[in-house]
């Protein structure tokens, strides 16, 4: 299975034995076979690009992985690394860009490594030194318009890491106008103004801390 944000709307790439069935009168969510033209998926991929109405489409086939290649082949891709930054006490890192609260990543360059990539970004992004690298926490995917209006699909590979407290200096040329240390419970009850794919790595950590808490 496989998450795609657009815009807001998740789009997901599944095998046939994963989908969900909608509950009745569920008009937020679209479920459709797929016909094997890449084609058939631009109507999609338009939908949640044109509107918010959707909150998932899911689109499913017998052959998931050929479903993904298809899906692929209508995007340029680009890819990316980041990190979930966490201090001793237990908060964490974040970003705020263009109206909405983000976490720290950028482009890999050529050659580059995605763990150096991850790590160079957050360093960058928020002023931040002695940044200590751990886990892959998970890899999301979500899709804008680039260059000439093309589609891109940026795949991003997310970490934990680990710095001390200190002063942070948002990277204003690159439109961040803060960097601040959050307790990430108190955080996300406020209910901010955040992407759905950052949320997820939230939540994957979050999930992650009260598995090792039992």
């Amino acid at each position: 299975m496989y998450k795609i944000y657009i815009n807001e709307t998740l789009l997901i790439l599944a095998a046939k034995s994963d989908v969900r069935v909608p509950r009745k009168n569920d008009e937020s969510d679209i479920i459709a076979r797929y016909a094997g033209k890449p084609k058939f998926l631009l109507n999609y991929v338009d939908l949640a690009e044109k509107t918010s109405v959707y909150k998932t489409i899911t689109i499913y086939a017998d052959d998931v992985k050929k479903l993904r290649r298809d899906f692929q082949s209508l995007f340029k891709i680009v890819k990316a690394a980041g990190g979930l930054v966490i201090n001793k006490k237990q908060e964490a890192l974040l970003i705020f860009r263009r109206g909405f609260w983000d976490l720290p990543k950028g482009k890999i360059e050529s050659g580059e490594k995605k763990k150096v990539a991850a790590v160079r970004e957050v360093v960058e992004e928020t002023g931040i030194r002695q940044v200590t690298l751990h886990e892959k926490l998970i890899t999301t995917y979500h899709t804008y318009r680039g260059v000439n209006k093309k589609r891109v699909l940026k795949k991003t590979y997310w970490y934990k890491m680990t710095a001390p407290k200190t002063p942070l200096v948002p990277q204003t040329a690159e439109g961040i106008k803060k960097a601040e240390w959050k307790n990430l419970d108190k955080f996300m009850s406020t209910n901010p103004k955040i992407f759905r794919n950052i949320k997820d790595i939230i939540y994957f950590y979050q999930d992650e801390q009260l598995q090792q808490l039992k």
